[in-house]
């Protein structure tokens, strides 16, 4: 007989499982962001995982990626492609039912989506996002709300105004400064943007790399390089020294009267004075809010994905964020956005000048999960559930009237189903997190009391609990009540928790 072969449970390179307290979090923080979106007055839409690929665009930084960056196949004589972001199926949308929605159109989502590009340290290849976006408006306004939109919503969610930072800036600033390189060539602008975009991860020695030849990695793999010659590198690489410096001077971040050392360079185009124009009125708004001190200018920020047509924001932790090892890693952005005035045309006459921000729903997540106090102020209880412990199958009655009477009071409980005697039950106990485990046996059945065991008091691991006699030994961790005052002391052992 020819031995059945087993099976591999390998997860594919940048896909995560997910379970328990995390996902009892992640749905907490996006009920937190959903309420605050319809406070902005923005309504919810769906649109499919799947859309057309040529509806999609071409717009993702991994050129290099199969696919242009995202998963795909052949439907009969269309290419469908799962969505690499929200904001493409909501300009299909938006122009499919812009006869029937107001203008402007304030819309959020919230979904999966799904990117063919190199994983990395809390970098996914299917994640989570959280939308709001403006659909036909040009109004410096609504750049504002995005912004507001997106520092509230981090507040919201228990990050205080000292730990996150949403940086400014504007497209035009940066393809002012291609002008004045010399670069025309639409797609060489695009490979410069993306390639800078990636400053903060790789530094100034790995965007030289990326604008000249190519880089490869510390896998081996190679990125091919924009290709331009050592004058225009210089330049490119200038500008991003001189704006570093200032990045790096937080003093000049807000309300600034010049937002860059870009302004003292020759021959600036017009293009870079309408972005600066654009900048100096965002700011000016800003300044009246609440986040004022958080909206800062950054000159070096540029966005990789090509849709973006003026100003652009970034939302950064400012804590430190260690991985499951406890080693500090380089985390990237929580969320951001932009002006895209030009993507709703390619499927409509009208045009719909928009804007909008995205969340990293899964990203935020592991950013808040280094902080304790969020369990607290959102009172999320990071514990399993009250198991009742089972030693008589005969007589179900009793197990029942305890789990009726905890479910009841909204205490999230169990009776043990497995197959295991008490040391099992206790490995289960403890494996689930429980607070705490009840005994009803034939003496408390007897007396009409139950047996109370806190798990987070004098606990004794698993391994030495063998008999009733062993689970009995520790009372400083146990207590015996009647029946009615059970609810009264499983409250108890919650609340110190």
């Amino acid at each position: 007989m020819t031995k059945e072969k087993k099976l591999k449970p390998n997860l594919p390179s940048g896909f995560v499982d997910r379970k328990g307290n995390e996902l009892i979090l992640k749905d907490r923080i996006t009920e937190i962001i959903k309420k605050n979106f319809q406070l902005y007055g923005y309504e919810q839409i769906s649109t499919p995982s799947f859309e057309v690929s040529e509806n999609i665009g071409k717009f993702l930084p991994d050129e290099d990626r199969p696919n242009s960056g995202v998963f795909g196949f052949k439907d009969g004589k269309d290419w469908m492609s799962l969505r690499y972001d929200l904001t493409a199926p909501l300009a299909r949308y938006y122009s499919a039912n812009e006869t029937l929605l107001p203008r402007p159109f304030k819309r959020y989502q919230e979904g999966s989506v799904w990117r063919n590009e190199k994983p990395g340290p809390g970098r996914f290849r299917e994640f989570s996002q959280i939308d709001a976006d403006i659909i036909g408006t040009k109004n410096i306004l609504a750049d504002v709300e995005m912004t507001l939109l997106l520092a509230d919503s981090l507040n919201k969610c228990g990050l205080n105004k000292e730990e996150f930072i949403i940086r400014v800036s504007n497209r035009k600033c940066f393809f002012g400064m291609l002008d004045w390189v010399g670069i025309s060539n639409e797609k060489q602008r695009i490979a410069i943007t993306r390639a800078v975009d990636k400053y903060d991860r790789l530094g100034i020695k790995g965007v030289t790399s990326l604008l000249g030849k190519g880089r490869k990695d510390k896998s081996g793999d190679f990125t091919k390089g924009v290709g331009l010659n050592q004058k225009q590198i210089e330049k490119i690489i200038r500008y991003i020294d001189e704006n570093t410096l200032f990045d790096d001077n937080r003093e000049n971040f807000i309300g600034s009267a010049t937002f860059a050392p870009l302004i003292e360079y020759e021959d600036l185009s017009p293009l870079y004075q309408e972005g600066l124009e654009e900048l100096k009125n965002i700011f000016k708004k800003i300044q009246l809010s609440e986040f004022k001190n958080q909206i800062v200018y950054s000159p070096t920020l540029v966005r990789g994905i090509e849709y973006y047509t003026g100003n652009i924001f970034e939302a950064n932790l400012l804590f430190k964020v260690k991985n499951q090892k406890g080693q500090e890693v380089e985390f990237g952005s929580v969320g951001g956005g932009g002006r895209y005035d030009t993507l709703v045309s390619k499927f409509s006459n009208n045009p719909a000048p928009s804007v909008g921000v995205s969340i990293g729903l899964d990203r935020l997540l592991v950013g808040i999960q280094q902080k304790d106090n969020f369990f607290k102020k959102n009172k999320i209880e990071n514990f399993g559930p009250i198991v009742i412990c089972l030693f008589d199958q005969t007589d179900m009655a009793p197990y029942y009237k305890i789990l009726n009477t905890l479910r009841s009071s909204g205490v999230s409980s169990e009776i043990y189903t497995g197959d295991g005697g008490i040391k099992a039950q206790m490995k289960y106990a403890d494996r689930r997190n429980s607070p705490a485990v009840i005994l009803y046996g034939e003496n408390e059945a007897k007396s009409g009391t139950v047996t109370i065991k806190n798990l987070n008091v004098g606990k004794k691991s698993s391994e030495e609990i063998k008999t009733r006699e062993d689970w009995k030994s520790n009372e400083s961790a146990q207590t015996t009540v009647k029946l009615e005052n059970l609810l009264d002391e499983i409250k108890k052992i919650i609340k110190s928790n």
